[in-house]
């Protein structure tokens, strides 16, 4: 896989623009998460008029979040995009998007948001930070439950010059060790790029996979259509997210189970339950189009850890 384009790094004092792209937004929520990225240093830029607008289950008509998206895009004052939160509704704004300015800029989401960044890795070759959102996680503070990691968000957001270590807080489902470029997101949104002109293109990839609120047959399903459509095929290994709120039959399946079932014989490394993407814990942010090394101890054991072989951003 080429190298990415990588995002200018944020400094003090720069312009963040807060964007709606998905689902409707809290206003009590959104004003709690400004404030957090202004105690980070950074200067949030909200339009309350588009960023809480409503339709139906949308965070405004498709047209109003794909200009807003533009604007944010063209704006040269403007240094990063921080979405406001997931739900659904991206996927409207993909068709619109033939084009992208040459130079990137950050774009820090996930859930819903796996869409827009999947789309604009595949078809522009920009690296995105798959991570925590204003509404629903900076809005919580750094290091709560349902939060975020300060520090694995500001390397991602602020390093240029080296790459950095996380803990994955995971358990190992299989051991080894696997170097490759972090592709992926949320399960559904990865799943439905199959037979789109961005379908996700996972060779060589440590492939990250997390969800909510799914049962573990539904769960079954996803991974069996992303193995059967050939993307877990030449893999260099498996990130996976906690899955919460996905329980079955008490007697049944657990998510673990399945992926085990389902993924173990891959034979490359995988990591199971770490706080990324809808996660109770504090999420960690994760930056995609980079390459990684990822170590992973004996089945059941701790630590796990991921080796970030280069810097997000540049200068």
């Amino acid at each position: 896989m080429p190298q990415a384009l990588k995002p200018s790094a944020l400094r003090p004092g720069d312009k963040i623009r807060v964007l709606s792209l998905a689902s409707p937004v809290q206003e009590d929520l959104l004003r709690k998460g400004c404030e957090e990225v202004s105690a980070l240093g950074f200067d949030p830029q909200v339009d309350l008029g588009s960023v809480l607008a409503r339709d139906s289950f949308f965070a405004g008509p498709a047209p109003d979040r794909f200009a807003a998206l533009r604007q944010a895009f063209r704006d040269p004052l403007i240094r990063a995009i921080f979405c406001a939160r997931g739900g659904y509704g991206s996927n409207y704004l993909l068709d619109c998007l033939s084009s992208a300015p040459a130079t990137p800029k950050i774009v820090l989401g996930a859930s819903d948001i796996s869409s827009l960044q999947i789309f604009l890795s595949q078809k522009f070759g920009w690296a995105t930070l798959y991570g925590p959102m204003v509404a629903t996680n900076f809005s919580r503070g750094a290091g709560a439950q349902h939060g975020y990691d300060r520090v694995s968000l500001l390397n991602a957001l602020t390093t240029t010059t080296r790459g950095w270590d996380l803990d994955l807080q995971g358990e190992s489902l299989v051991s080894g060790t696997a170097e490759g470029v972090l592709l992926g997101g949320c399960l559904t949104l990865v799943e439905s790029t199959l037979g789109t002109p961005w379908e996700i293109d996972t060779t060589g990839a440590l492939l990250v996979l997390e969800d909510r609120g799914m049962k573990p047959y539904q769960v079954d399903r996803a991974l069996m259509h992303l193995k059967q459509a050939g993307k877990l095929k030449r893999i260099s290994g498996i990130i996976l997210g906690d899955f919460p709120e996905c329980h079955g039959p008490a007697d049944g399946e657990t998510v673990r189970d399945v992926a085990t079932r389902i993924l173990a014989p891959l034979e490359v490394p995988i990591v199971w339950g770490a706080p990324i993407g809808h996660t109770e814990r504090a999420m960690l942010t994760l930056p995609l189009g980079i390459r990684a090394r990822m170590t992973v101890a004996g089945a059941g054991s701790t630590p796990t850890k991921l080796e970030i072989l280069e810097p997000a951003c540049v200068a």
